[in-house]
């Protein structure tokens, strides 16, 4: 069996052993949480250690230790999994935090048997989606990440929860929409004469080169198929990645959603947005990707300034935190566009560098809200003198997501801004100026909640009796900021992996 199975193969096997526990052994269930969280971030650390002496015996494959067998043989439907050195890092973010929202869900008493199943199973989707190398298995395992969150949030949010889970589902949903027209599109129009229809991606790309090359085709099918296809496929995965104007659903999403599946949805889920314009859309539809690239530069460049003016003008911290995601994630799809190696390399650490911080960011969130019972600034002061490893931790996640040297958030939008200002026109580097305003308004709300919320005269002299954090709360929040220091501090074993990934779609977009 081929490692990479285990990634769906553990979750599957961990709520095999939850749903035959009895729900009021808590700390069972928690065990079994712990330790599966453990062996998914071994395998994940054994994954890249095989990527690497694979990528080293030959380094010019697009996707390494890969596995397929035949699902359904009339559509050629494969389960076939496969990585590259931008999946391995994926595959590290996710590991990372499922086990550090698994320690921090230690607080879910309501429901804790049925809660742990539904989160495995939106684990099951994202580990899926990043392995899967075929269309149809990533769009199923896609859309097995979508549906647990109805729940999670419904059941065991705060605030509007029933609003928010209807609004983050119905719009979501809306994208599978596009993006299932997306995939048919693809499957059907990129055949070249001889060949049959495919869902995998190494084919896919074979296939579009293929067309490429013989000038008759270029002038009719494949300019007519990939120019309507494209916008569907990124809209599509753009909608998860919270793009301008399609990013609504999620600050309300962040706001209600309980604790551990916020750092999931914005560390991880996220991200398969931010995933799926990168290896689909623009891997598959290279001419249309450049073409009409610009179009998307102009909404993403909107997302990341608007939800960093956004996030000012915020007084509950999940909101804060959640149009901080959009600005962010914004950031993402905008370098992916810039179509060079440096600003695409860039993106990628981005989301990882991201799904770090806001990870961290939600978990100290959802701790200080357990002991204050608040999430508005305007209540809280003072919170230095009364819980300091918070407050540190807290000060140390906003300056990261601020861009301080030698944290993740500072090597990843340096990477970003560098690569992007290598376009020489005028378009891209007025729209690279206009997003690197986003620094500024980001240090803005950063430092205004730092401020309010950690320093100055206590505001509710009830907050004087809480107590910081406890053993678990801290082995969580601690491996998070070890993750974001290693990053900012030895960056490039990690940029040069994904820059191996990265070469093969940018050497298609620049055919």
């Amino acid at each position: 069996m081929n490692i990479l199975s285990l990634f769906v193969i553990i979750p599957l096997i961990m709520m095999a052993v939850i749903f035959c526990i009895n729900g009021e052994n808590k700390k069972l269930i928690r065990s079994v949480m712990t330790i599966g969280g453990v062996a998914l971030l071994a395998v994940s650390v054994i994954t890249t250690i095989e990527y690497f002496k694979e990528h080293g015996a030959d380094p010019t494959a697009a996707f390494y230790l890969q596995e397929q067998f035949m699902w359904y043989e009339r559509f050629n439907i494969r389960y076939a999994v496969g990585i590259d050195g931008v999946s391995v890092a994926m595959l590290l973010l996710s590991s990372i935090i499922v086990l550090t929202g698994a320690i921090i869900s230690y607080a879910i008493e309501n429901k804790a048997k049925e809660y742990y199943l539904w989160f495995l199973m939106l684990s099951v989707g994202v580990y899926g989606f990043f392995i899967s190398i075929d269309l149809f298995t990533m769009f199923i395992f896609y859309e097995v990440a979508l549906i647990p969150m109805y729940l999670l949030i419904g059941l065991w949010g705060s605030g509007k929860k029933e609003y928010s889970a209807m609004k983050l589902t119905l719009m979501l949903m809306g994208g599978s929409a596009f993006l299932m027209m997306g995939i048919f599109g693809i499957y059907f129009n990129s055949v070249p004469e001889g060949c049959d229809p495919t869902f995998k991606l190494d084919e896919i790309a074979a296939h579009v080169t293929m067309l490429r090359q013989n000038s008759s085709d270029v002038d009719t099918s494949l300019i007519d198929w990939e120019y309507i296809f494209f916008p569907l496929t990124f809209i599509g995965f753009g909608v998860l990645g919270a793009m301008f104007p399609f990013h609504t659903w999620s600050p309300d999403g962040h706001a209600s959603a309980p604790t551990a599946v916020s750092m999931l949805h914005a560390g991880v889920l996220m991200k398969l947005g931010g995933y799926g314009c990168f290896r689909v859309a623009m891997y598959l539809m290279p001419d249309a990707a450049n073409d009409l690239a610009w179009i998307f530069i102009i909404l993403t460049g909107i997302s990341v300034v608007y939800g960093a003016f956004s996030a000012c003008v915020q007084t509950d911290l999940k909101y804060i935190n959640a149009y901080s995601s959009v600005s962010h994630c914004g950031l993402v799809l905008f370098a992916l566009l810039m179509m060079n190696k440096t600003a695409m390399t860039g993106a990628i650490l981005q989301m990882v560098s991201h799904g770090l911080m806001t990870a961290l960011f939600f978990a100290l969130i959802g701790i200080i809200y357990g002991k204050t019972h608040t999430r508005d600034i305007r209540e809280m002061g003072g919170l230095m003198k009364i819980i300091p490893v918070l407050s540190v931790c807290y000060v140390i996640a906003g300056l990261a997501s601020l861009g301080l040297p030698g944290l993740s958030g500072f090597v990843a939008e340096m990477t970003i801004f560098v690569g992007a200002f290598q376009n020489a026109d005028t378009f891209h580097r007025v729209f690279v100026i206009f997003g690197c305003t986003s620094i500024v308004i980001t240090a803005v709300y950063i430092l205004r909640v730092v401020g309010k919320m950690l320093f100055g005269p206590i505001q509710n002299e009830h907050h004087k009796d809480i107590t910081d954090a406890n053993l678990y709360e801290k082995i969580a929040v601690f491996t998070l900021i070890a993750a974001i220091a290693a990053v900012g501090i030895r960056p490039l074993e990690l940029s040069d992996m994904i820059k191996d990934g990265v070469n093969v779609i940018s050497t298609i977009l620049a055919k």
